[in-house]
């Protein structure tokens, strides 16, 4: 089928015009637009208590994202929980802890990175196994971190304090698109959520990443355009190399 408008399930690039998908859509003459399809929202300390966990209690944080940054601090704040200034905080990259520069005297605590994987900072957080570490992450976070914690032996707990739910797309008109671009399985839960009688027929679906191909398949779509592969390991290099390809045929 003839591509011609595309709707990307993300927020719009600041800056549109260095954007890939800018230059995709001048390269193919498409109309491309941007949606988010999810968000993230704090879990409120009327929940959090819920689970039982005191923060004063632990002397160390584990922070993979700056999303867990922003809601653990704003968590705190609702909880009226102050951070001891011997907090210790371990990031999975330099990035996320130089954003703590947002909540804290970034100089004036103790604060650990890796190179933006959680193996590198594993290796520093076993050489202090001493520490009481709590782990904010998601509600629906992937069990891979706390099981290399348990097989180290590290004392944590897991704190879920945020979870991904589904924008109103209510004014979109999903009917009017030729290809849809996923790069997550939140994203696959927002469109049939949304659009519960949704039917793809010949509608064309790009899909980033094997669990957002699995979400695909799961709600009984078909996913044309799949995106890592060797020769295209982007989303928009995956699409380019489709559209070229039809315009072969």
């Amino acid at each position: 089928m003839k591509i011609k408008k595309v709707l990307v399930s993300q927020p719009e690039p600041e800056n549109s015009e260095k954007s890939p998908f800018n230059d995709l859509s001048e390269q193919f003459n498409l109309d491309i637009s941007f949606r988010k399809f999810i968000k993230i929202e704090r879990i409120g300390a009327k929940e959090f208590r819920t689970q039982r966990i005191n923060i004063p209690n632990y002397s160390a944080i584990i922070f993979t994202s700056k999303n867990a940054v922003d809601h653990f601090f704003g968590l705190c704040e609702e909880l009226r929980t102050t951070i001891s200034d011997s907090m210790k905080y371990f990031c999975t990259s330099e990035a996320i802890a130089l954003y703590l520069q947002k909540y804290i005297q970034y100089r004036k605590r103790k604060i650990f990175f890796g190179k933006n994987n959680f193996d590198d900072l594993l290796d520093i957080i076993k050489k202090q196994k001493e520490e009481q570490f709590i782990f904010p992450c998601a509600e629906n976070h992937k069990k891979d971190i706390p099981k290399r914690l348990s097989q180290e032996k590290i004392k944590f707990v897991s704190a879920p304090i945020y979870r991904t739910v589904s924008e109103d797309l209510s004014d979109l008109n999903i009917d009017e698109f030729d290809l849809l671009v996923f790069f997550s399985p939140f994203g696959i839960k927002s469109l049939m959520e949304n659009f519960p009688g949704f039917k793809q027929e010949d509608k064309l679906i790009a899909t980033f990443g094997h669990i957002t191909a699995n979400a695909v398949q799961e709600a009984g779509l078909k996913t044309s355009i799949p995106a890592p592969t060797k020769t295209a390991p982007s989303m928009t290099m995956a699409i380019e190399e489709y559209l070229k390809d039809q315009n072969n045929k």
